[in-house]
């Protein structure tokens, strides 16, 4: 067979296939805190997208730089910078005239100097009275070509992106070839009003003059929105001046390149373009109160910024229907406020995608979102790590080590000891045999007692655990909520990965109690509602252990307040403060009943309630269970460890 060959090189064709999974473990962690304090998922989402994670900024953050951004060009800024510029050079032809006008004695030069001083202070008006006037100075016929110039260049500069700069040293071939341009782009735009095909017409635009739109729009409808939004902006940059600067820039236009034919083009353009694109805002103004003068192209840009920024400002805040972090420009985003902006964009929708796709979220029929049993999974973790670590002993401590083949594997092993009579690991201890046997160079495999591993093993005993927790008002409002929530997780976590025979319930208690899954309890809304109904809970967790009445009890308690409810036969709740004594008889009662299936409760009290410690004594003394008064940040701790230790007992 002919030997096949094989060729590495860099992967091209969509995202890395051995590329680690995105790390969502910190962001879980977040939306999990928010949902455990009563928020939606989708809510929690929405906020940590909005707050940021790690070193990547968050919506609130790139939005306050894209206003920030705002301020700082209509602060900075004023538009009268080319009215002020052409003052200056006329003002500089003017004086240089008059220098050259000075020595000379005849009555022609006096004519000049009594036409130069009637000169109408309009600065417009003055341009376009010296549009024929024979200067003698070489200067300041220089100073008046560079008026025509800067008034063409930023005409053209506030219509078309970027032409400034293609115009410098403008010749009047040039300038003919611009006017060519513009007749030509109007009869386009016309005939495309019309409802003409344009497709050809085009093409053959874009190959005549494509050099004077960067942007490279592909058809007739993408030059007219690149034009459209250059166009409003410029008219939105005449409105955000003075009714004077309007009617001076707006006279001065006319002498743009020295040829009024220009503006006459320019005005037809822009009634095209607002016939075409209505919906653009051809009607607004800004507020531009800087001392930074801009030209009329530089200030028509600044428009397209505020524009663009407002743009953003929407696209972030998100607030709109079907509102996609995809809808972000973010080239735009990266233009306005840095490249760095993209990257955290980019990585908040990359964040939103994974936390969909890696089955964090699961849609409810109602079209809401909770956490899936993945997430829970996660948050069960992440307590029962933060558990570990406030405890002194090892969590999942084995309860009895036992010998024989009574015992459960654990799927470790130790060398033989004199005495063991617990099954042999055969594969562990043949491979021990094989390496001890070729170190020594030995070709035969001889088992030695050296070799020997034995399993470990341990006598279980299962457990039924019922978790009952306190949900009413008095939790909530003295921030023992989410202690709560974090010890039922890091309790099921626990029960579920390393003692998956113990049989748990929780139950919550307020008004009512009731039966709840790990993902019921974590999405629980607090709610304003009185009453601590222990009785009610203690009933259901009776029915719970007799169901597994082979299995060793366990009840924990968690409550900061006195009973103050109990269940009637019909199932209708009975409320009083202060408690009535049938309250609290009937949940002595209900101790009473677990006391005799030999189970032992455990009651964790939050808080330093004077009247709920004298009852948590009685319930202690007639059941001989256990009273623990932890922190609410202990609480996790206490629970577990208490748990641990019952079995172990």
């Amino acid at each position: 067979m002919n030997s096949r060959r094989y060729s590495y090189g860099p992967w091209h064709d969509g995202p890395d296939p051995l590329a680690p999974p995105f790390d969502l473990r910190a962001a879980l962690d977040e939306i999990g805190g928010d949902v455990m304090a009563g928020v939606s998922p989708r809510a929690a989402l929405r906020e940590l997208l909005r707050r940021g994670f790690a070193d990547t900024a968050g919506l609130d953050e790139l939005a306050r730089k894209v206003w920030q951004r705002r301020r700082d060009i209509q602060r900075g800024h004023r538009l009268d910078g080319t009215l002020q510029e052409v003052r200056e050079l006329l003002d500089r032809a003017v004086a240089a005239e008059r220098a050259a006008l000075f020595p000379d004695p005849d009555d022609a030069a006096r004519f000049a100097e009594a036409r130069l001083d009637a000169l109408p202070s309009s600065t417009a008006a003055a341009v376009a009275e010296l549009a024929d006037y024979p200067w003698r100075s070489e200067t300041a016929a220089r100073d008046y070509e560079r008026i025509k110039e800067l008034l063409g260049a930023e005409l053209m500069d506030s219509r078309f992106e970027g032409m400034r700069q293609a115009l410098r040293n403008t010749s009047s071939t040039d300038a003919e070839r611009i006017g060519e341009m513009l007749r030509a782009l109007n009869d386009l735009l016309l005939a495309h009003l019309r409802g003409e095909d344009t497709r050809e017409r085009f093409s053959d635009f874009m190959r005549a003059y494509g050099d004077y739109f960067p942007e490279r729009p592909r058809n007739t409808d993408e030059l007219i929105d690149v034009l459209a939004k250059r166009s409003a902006a410029a008219q939105r940059a005449m409105n955000s001046m003075t009714e004077e600067q309007r009617g001076e820039l707006g006279g001065l236009m006319n002498q743009a390149f020295g040829d009024p034919r220009l503006a006459e083009q320019i005005a037809t353009l822009d009634a095209n373009l607002r016939a075409l694109r209505p919906g653009e805002d051809w009607q607004s103004a800004g507020r531009f109160d800087g001392s930074d003068p801009l030209g009329f192209g530089a200030g028509t840009q600044a428009l397209v910024d505020l524009g663009q920024l407002e743009e953003l400002a929407e696209q972030l805040a998100q607030s709109y229907p079907g509102a996609r972090l995809e809808d972000i420009d973010l080239d735009a985003l990266a233009n306005q406020i840095g490249d760095e902006s993209r990257v955290d964009a980019q990585r908040l929708a990359r964040l939103e995608r994974e936390l969909r796709g890696q089955g964090i979220f699961e849609q409810t029929t109602d079209g809401s979102l909770r956490l899936s049993p993945k997430a829970l999974r996660r948050l069960g973790e992440t307590a029962l790590r933060d558990v570990h670590a406030g405890m002194d002993t090892r969590l999942g401590e084995r309860e009895a080590h036992r010998a024989g083949a009574a015992g459960e594997p654990t799927g470790a092993s130790r060398a033989w000891r004199f005495g063991d009579t617990e099954p042999w690991d055969t594969s562990r201890t043949v491979r021990n045999a094989i390496l001890r046997g070729t170190a020594a160079g030995q070709r035969a495999v001889r088992l030695d007692v050296s070799d020997v591993e034995v399993m470990e093993t341990e006598q279980r005993s299962r457990a039924a655990v019922a978790l009952c927790v306190d949900t009413s008002w008095s939790m909530v409002a003295e921030d023992r909520w989410l202690p709560m929530k974090r010890t039922a997780l890091a309790l099921h976590q626990l029960i579920s990965t390393r003692y998956r025979n113990d049989a748990l319930q929780l139950i919550t208690f307020g008004r009512h109690a009731s039966v709840v899954d790990i993902g019921e309890l974590t999405a629980l809304d607090g709610t304003w509602e009185q009453g601590t109904n222990l009785h009610h809970a203690l009933l259901l967790a009776g029915r719970h252990l007799r169901r597994h009445s082979d299995a060793q009890p366990v009840v924990l308690v968690v409550t900061d307040g006195e009973p103050t409810a109990h269940l009637e036969a019909d199932g209708e709740a009975v409320f009083s403060y202060p408690p009535l004594p049938e309250t609290v008889a009937r949940t002595l009662g209900e101790v009473d009943r677990l006391t005799r299936l030999d189970t032992t409760i455990t009651l964790f009290m939050l808080g330093e309630d004077e009247r709920l410690a004298a009852f948590v004594d009685q319930l202690a003394r007639r059941n001989g269970g256990r009273v623990i008064a932890p922190d609410p940040e202990g609480l996790s701790a206490a629970v577990v460890g208490d748990y641990l230790s019952t079995r172990r007992r």
